[in-house]
């Protein structure tokens, strides 16, 4: 099988030695992606239902790019920096995944890239 280099000005640009995603046959691997604005290359303001919207639609740009959509996602990993905040990011990645929601593992971890607050990965399966 070849792998093909996915990206996209639709998610930001990757800023180390790393893809937005790779694609494998008909498996889409997506980068964590935290809540950068693509235009402008911030972190978004807000609190962590802002940050959670954004890390999705960055998802969702990529997702795009590879020729799927957010309800090809099979698998998610959230990492977030404060488990007490679940609720509000579980609220928001709700609104994205109504129905035939992904399989999900969410994980608080010590510190994220840029001090963001939530940072998501996707596994895709592109038809």
């Amino acid at each position: 099988m070849n792998k093909e280099i996915i990206s996209t000005e639709k998610a930001p640009a990757a800023i180390g030695p790393y893809s937005q995603g790779v694609k494998v046959g008909n498996l889409l691997f997506i980068s964590g992606q935290i809540p950068i604005d693509p235009a402008t290359g911030n972190v978004v303001e807000g609190d962590v239902q802002a940050q959670t919207k954004q890390s999705i639609k960055n998802l969702q740009g990529i997702c795009e790019a590879a020729g799927a959509s957010l309800k090809d996602i099979v698998k998610t990993t959230v990492f977030v920096n404060d488990m007490n905040q679940f609720a509000k990011v579980n609220e928001t990645y709700g609104e994205f995944f109504k129905e035939e929601a992904p399989a999900r593992a969410c994980v608080e971890v010590s510190c994220l890239p840029k001090n963001v607050m939530v940072e998501i990965e996707a596994i895709v399966l592109v038809k």
